[in-house]
């Protein structure tokens, strides 16, 4: 049967001569992997078609699906948001390269999320609109605020005597805990003062250091690490930090 689907592209590899394999986050099914031939062909059309499955993009799709294949197929898509930046801007395309990869490692089946497909979609229109100050802040709200949808949310519970973030509790304690994942001083500070933000915008106002920001975004993935099986590391993360100086 066909469907009308909207969807956000989270990797694309090469396969064959011309085509690609398409890790996309759907509305309505989920992640799903789709077969898409001739986009990788020598034209200008082939161009064109390949541009519109880079890692973040948004598209109207008409799909074939059958639950008993892992492989899917489209049969039309476009674009459903037209970006102004992101694919343009290295910083901008640094930021959502990881964002990606992080929903990418977080989805491990094939299932409906809703209130996370419109998240992550509100999260990279509000990316390509966003100025410097924002951007420089955006991968830490994200990584955040993405917990919520996968159990294991942080309560904004921090205050002069819960002070000490547990990584592996995932909850602001008042002692250091027996083991080295856990953030401290400023560094759970900070993170509680990210944790209260509820609209990008609101990141303009949050002046972190470099290596305020570099540390945060290690111990965010190590989080990350403890709370999703099987998660591995960010590959983008060193791109990232390279890019934009975190």
């Amino acid at each position: 049967m066909n469907f009308n689907t909207r969807g956000i592209v989270l990797r694309t590899v090469k396969y064959g001569e011309t085509s690609v394999i398409v890790s996309i986050f759907t509305e309505l099914f989920g992640v799903q992997s789709y077969l898409v031939n001739g986009v990788r062909a020598a034209s200008k059309k082939g161009n064109i078609r390949a541009n519109l499955f880079q890692p973040g993009a948004i598209l109207d799709m008409v799909v074939y699906h059958n639950e008993l294949r892992n492989l899917q197929r489209i049969k039309e898509y476009q674009w459903s948001v037209l970006y102004e930046h992101i694919f343009y801007d290295i910083f901008k395309g640094a930021v959502a390269m990881y964002m990606m990869e992080l929903v990418q490692k977080c989805l491990r089946q094939p299932e409906p999320n809703p209130d996370l497909f419109y998240f992550t979609e509100d999260a990279m229109i509000h990316l390509d609109k966003a100025n410097a100050a924002v951007v420089a802040n955006y991968p830490l709200f994200f990584a955040l605020h993405l917990a919520n949808f996968f159990g294991f949310r942080i309560p904004d519970e921090h205050c002069e005597t819960l002070n000490i973030l547990d990584l592996q509790e995932g909850l602001f304690v008042n002692q250091l805990p027996a083991h080295q994942n856990y953030l401290e001083g400023d560094y759970s500070a900070v993170t509680a003062q990210l944790l209260r933000v509820m609209q990008p915008y609101e990141l303009e106002d949050i002046k972190l250091p470099v290596t305020v920001r570099r540390k945060l975004l290690q111990s965010f993935e190590a989080y990350y690490v403890l709370h999703v099986p099987e998660f591995g590391h960010l590959r983008s993360l060193a791109v990232l930090q390279e890019v934009i100086g975190s």
